[in-house]
């Protein structure tokens, strides 16, 4: 009886997406980490521009 719950588990691949969305996630995540300093720098030309378009309206 549990061999039988065994192999229903691993035929099962419900969970298949889940791992997948984690992974993606810690890539993300890890891009993030090693570009961190960019992503700073853009963001901060970002808000810079918009800041100062925004007082010649």
């Amino acid at each position: 009886m549990k061999l039988r719950g065994i192999k229903a588990f691993l035929k099962e691949e419900d969970g298949m997406g889940t791992v997948e969305i984690i992974l993606i996630i810690v890539v993300l995540i890890g891009l993030v980490i090693i570009f961190k300093n960019q992503l700073n720098e853009l963001v901060n030309n970002i808000f810079t521009k918009i800041t100062s378009q925004a007082n010649s309206i």
